[in-house]
């Protein structure tokens, strides 16, 4: 499902926007960190759902770009079917970022989806805006062109959230495999959550706020579902789920706004808080990320705040688009990994069954997993919630915030030293200070599930009945 969250400059104390969010599935999710890559001529690239999607379709072959852009993203292995690994949510060298979300179509364009459609899903999609966008506004462009020319392969609607360091784009991509699409540009006074992706009113034809297809209203109207004249034309009510803005979208929005009035306006904390608080966060949140939308003076500058797992109970780390890898253990692991309860570690039947073997290597199973280790550490938390939530939230924003503190001198000396040109130096250096802290976020959530789980089962039986987490508006 997800949730992203934008805030426009106006809004910000820093002076510039933010997008933020989590991913919401049930399988594992890791950070990878992707080369630019050049792509000899005539290559292709596969995409779409495969016929064993809950939404069935077929793969297909697109052509790839002459080249790919350096981006940080989050992957994941399962949801409904889609063929992995599935790209969430990351930044690119050109500071553009995207975040993929949730976005039901209404019944009966799902009903209109055919067994086999083909082009580009939902992840295809996210992963084209990094690989290929320079600002947000060109990933709207590349999606819409993707659409026209392949088609659109769903699960029953999605949506993103595309922003750059001047405007941002909400997108929905809509069932039916009619090629309908439509996007909203979201400015610098402009806060604005999804979860699901929705888009309001728009009007009778495209300007600079609003895009879509020239089929998109006449579409609608042939089939009964649009009046003109009653009317402008809903988005929501004629090709969504017809809800609106649903409840968790509007409390945190109304938050968000009342932190806005206020003399020191959004701050960093309140960001962290947007995507934390336990209202919105839980078990169903995968990971979470913050990106500062800036263009600093070197592209290798650019920040992606990370958390492993959902961060209500886990801190968000600064990772750099100009790092040269990522720690293993916040890589693939098999922990709740799809498919790899039925693999081995092992190749003694792999001429018979290549899918015997595991997807993972070796040499990152043999290292702990982030992911997993922030998940105990939340569901420890969840069946003490006071005060072990509380303590744990409370020691992830600490962290958060000395982190933040140390910010700008480790971007100030790799600035110096790639103004020196010395980028092989700049790149060690942001290297070692993401994976430092990467590794000791992980150490610390070891430690405090340790003293957890000792206090739990001092003070009372660990929960073997029904889950037991926070109450949560959606």
């Amino acid at each position: 499902m997800s949730y992203g969250i934008y805030i426009g400059r106006d809004h910000a104390a820093d002076g510039h926007a933010w997008l933020a969010g989590y991913g919401d599935e049930p399988s594992s999710h890791w950070l990878e960190l992707v080369a630019r890559q050049t792509h000899a001529p005539g290559s292709t690239i596969t995409v779409g759902v495969s016929p064993q999607s809950d939404l069935p379709g077929q793969r297909s072959e697109i052509p790839q770009v002459q080249e790919t852009f350096r981006h940080l993203r989050v992957s994941y292995s399962h949801y409904l079917g889609v063929p992995t690994p599935i790209t969430n949510g990351g930044l690119n060298e050109h500071g553009v970022a995207v975040r993929d979300i949730w976005s039901p179509s209404r019944d009966e364009l799902i009903a209109m989806t055919p067994p086999d459609q083909s082009g580009p899903n939902y992840s295809d999609l996210a992963r084209f805006v990094l690989e290929r966008a320079r600002s947000a506004r060109e990933g709207v462009e590349i999606i819409a062109a993707l659409i026209a020319e392949h088609g659109y392969a769903c699960y029953g609607g999605n949506s993103h959230i595309i922003a750059d360091p001047d405007e941002a784009w909400v997108v929905i991509e809509f069932a039916g495999a009619k090629k309908l699409w439509v996007a909203e540009r979201l400015g610098a006074d402009s806060i604005r959550a999804s979860r699901p992706g929705w888009i309001g009113e728009i009007p009778a034809a495209p300007n600079d706020d609003f895009l879509f297809p020239s089929h998109f209203i006449a579409f609608a109207i042939e089939q009964g579902w649009h009046d003109p004249a009653q009317g402008p034309f809903d988005v929501n009510r004629v090709y969504g789920d017809g809800k609106g803005r649903w409840e968790g979208v509007q409390w945190v929005e109304t938050e968000m706004r009342a932190r806005a009035a206020r003399p020191e306006k959004i701050g960093f904390a309140d960001i962290v808080w947007s995507i934390a608080t336990e209202n919105l966060t839980g078990d169903t949140a995968g990971y979470g990320q913050i990106v500062p939308l800036i263009h600093p003076r070197h592209d290798a500058l650019r920040v992606m705040w990370h958390a492993p797992v959902g961060p209500v109970a886990s801190p968000l780390v600064p990772v750099f688009l100009g790092m040269s890898e990522v720690p293993p253990e916040y890589g693939p692991h098999r922990y709740l990994t799809s498919g790899e309860s039925a693999r081995f570690l092992n190749t003694r039947h792999a001429a018979r069954e290549p899918d015997s073997v595991s997807h993972i290597a070796q040499g990152a199973e043999i290292t702990r997993s982030a992911f997993q280790a922030g998940k105990r550490l939340m569901h420890l938390a969840f069946q003490m919630q006071d005060p072990l939530l509380r303590e744990c939230r409370a020691q992830a924003r600490a962290r958060e915030a000395a982190l933040a503190a140390e910010l700008p001198d480790v971007l100030r000396s790799a600035e110096i030293l790639l103004d020196a040109g010395e980028a092989r130096l700049a790149a060690r250096l942001l290297t070692d200070h993401a994976a430092t802290r990467l590794l000791a976020a992980l150490a610390e959530a070891e430690a405090l599930a340790a003293a957890a789980e000792l206090r739990l089962r001092i003070q009372g039986v660990p929960n073997y009945g029904a889950p037991m987490s926070p109450a949560q508006i959606w």
